[in-house]
This record gives structure tokens, C-alpha cells and sequence, in this order.
């Protein structure tokens, strides 16, 4: 391995310190990628990059080929990642080149420019739909978190997140519950990412466009279209009909994947509730307006 030592960013240290507070993490961090360099036999290619969680850093292979080593604590969300892309194999999905499961360090091939990019919104939420409709179409490994646990939970921690909203917040947070306790008989068994949104898509070079960090679950594939529903918010706010372009989105996703509409609509719902008990659980004491209007144009449409 060449190549200068490994620089922690301030800006992803101040993130990580944000998130998980003190620990010997981040502060072994350069050493940790320095011994993944060594180990795989790789060398820098770049400035690192990083997300919420993840350093990742640009290298190149002793074949120079060149790839991405991907740095993370292991948690709960991030624990499941490489069983669901081993199980993807790159289909529909960045493919895992190495993973070293003490330190759940990954390398991954490199990807180019996010779908963000994409200023057509139809062609935006199909390839995302198109990718999903793949990605659901693997059978889901033993070890995968499953969506009828998580969901229950939801459903379980309802009644005391309602005690620190307002009337009304309370009363939509419990007509969600209500929609996903009508659900939780079947909740699904395809293998779902649960968060590809027009960031987490990368173009690439053996196939246009890619998934990448996945958070892997067992479930109904309706759990999964939220996140290309509510990002690009601005976009769907500039048609200036908030509400048909919300549902068109929906009839894109529902229509590529061949899910019920209904019943796509209220795991999407449950998805909802999801992020909103998040946000209460980080001490909100306001529903995000975001959320609580996809839930009042998609309560009409549901189960």
C-alpha cells in the first residue's frame, strides 16, 4: 500500500461526534484505514468523502482498478449492510468487493454521479422503481431484520409519543397507527433496502444506475417507496399541485413494481409514522409539515 496518510474531515468528525456522542471510534479511525489499505493492498485515489455515518475513501486496486473503501461504525442500521449486498451481488446494487466483518469495513466498487442529478422527476422515480422492482426480486437471507417486528414496536410506542404532541399531531400519529395495526397480519417477506432515495442511487459503468447504502429488511415492498415520495420535496412543491404530483410519484412506483395501490399506500403510511416517532423521539414536539402532508393526501387513498 502507497499513498499519504489518512486525513479525518472536521466537518464528518463533528457529524459522527453529533450522532454517537464520545468513543474510541472516530479517534481510530485513521488507524483502521490504514490497516484496510494495507491489508487489501490499495492505495489512495482522492479526497475522502463521507455521509451522515460513513467515511469513504477513493482508492485504487494493486490491479488499478479503482473502488471505494467504506468506513463505519456497526449498528443496528448499518450492521445488515453487507448481508444484503453479498445477497444482491450486484444486481440492481453497488457490489462488494471485500468486507472485514470485525471492523465491518467494505470495499466496493466505485460509482459515479448521484441521481439527484436527474432533473426529470418521471424519469427520476423509474429508475429508482426499477431498481427496486430488482432488488425485491432477491429472496431475503436468514439474519435480516424483519418489518412485522419493527412495525409492532411502532404501534407499541404510539400511545406515549402522543403524549408529547399536540391534539391534532396526536390524532394523525394515531390514524397512522391504526393503518399499519391493520397491516402487521402480513407484513411482507422480499428483501427491501429502506432507503433509496435519488442520493442513494450512483450511476455506474456495468449498469446506469446502482443502490447503495442499503439498510436491509424483510418485508412488504410498500415499506420501501417512501423515500423517493418525500425527497426532492421542493420539486414536487414547484409543479404547484403538491397533491397530483405526489400521487403521480406513487403511480409511477406502484406501477413499475406491480403492487396494490392500497396497500403500497399504507405501508408508505407506516413509513410515515416511522419518521415521525423519530422525530418525537429526538424531542419534537411538532409533527414535520413534510410528513403529516404526504399523510393527509395519502390517508384518502389507503386500505
Amino acid at each position: 500500500m502507497t499513498g499519504t496518510a489518512v486525513v479525518v474531515p472536521a466537518e464528518y468528525a463533528a457529524t459522527h461526534h453529533q450522532i454517537f456522542g464520545d468513543g474510541p471510534w472516530l479517534t481510530d479511525l485513521p488507524a483502521l484505514a490504514e490497516q484496510r489499505l494495507e491489508a487489501w493492498d490499495l492505495r489512495l485515489d482522492g479526497d475522502p468523502r463521507h455521509g451522515m455515518v460513513a467515511l469513504v475513501l477513493p482508492v485504487l486496486r494493486s490491479d488499478g482498478t479503482p473502488a471505494v473503501l467504506k468506513l463505519q461504525p456497526v449498528t443496528t442500521d448499518t450492521a445488515g449492510e453487507p448481508l444484503g449486498l453479498r445477497t444482491w451481488d450486484g444486481r440492481g446494487a453497488v457490489r462488494m468487493l471485500e468486507h472485514d466483518p470485525d471492523s465491518g469495513s467494505m470495499l466496493l466498487e466505485r460509482l459515479g454521479t448521484a441521481l439527484s442529478g436527474v432533473d426529470d422527476d418521471d424519469a427520476a422515480v423509474g429508475v429508482i422503481a426499477g431498481l427496486l422492482a430488482r432488488l425485491h426480486a432477491v429472496a431475503a437471507p436468514a439474519g435480516v431484520r424483519a418489518l412485522g417486528d419493527i412495525a409492532s414496536a411502532m404501534v407499541r410506542d404510539t400511545p406515549q409519543a402522543c403524549t408529547q404532541l399536540e391534539d391534532g399531531d396526536a390524532a394523525l400519529l394515531r390514524r397512522l397507527a391504526d393503518v399499519v395495526t391493520d397491516l402487521l397480519a402480513e407484513p411482507g417477506d422480499r428483501l427491501l433496502h429502506w432507503d433509496l432515495h435519488y442520493d442513494n442511487v450512483l450511476a455506474g459503468d456495468r449498469e446506469p444506475w446502482l443502490a447503495i447504502d442499503p439498510q436491509p429488511l424483510i418485508g412488504d415492498p410498500g415499506f420501501d417507496l417512501l423515500p423517493a415520495l418525500d425527497n426532492r420535496w421542493e420539486q414536487l412543491v414547484a409543479t404547484g399541485d403538491l397533491p397530483a404530483a405526489l400521487r403521480r410519484r406513487l403511480a409511477i412506483l406502484t406501477d413499475v413494481l406491480g403492487l396494490d395501490r392500497r396497500r403500497a399506500v399504507g405501508w408508505s403510511l407506516g413509513r410515515v409514522l416511522q419518521n415521525c416517532l423519530w422525530d418525537v423521539e429526538d424531542g419534537e414536539t411538532r409533527l414535520n409539515p413534510v410528513q403529516t402532508t404526504i399523510a393527509e393526501i395519502l390517508l384518502p387513498l389507503g386500505p
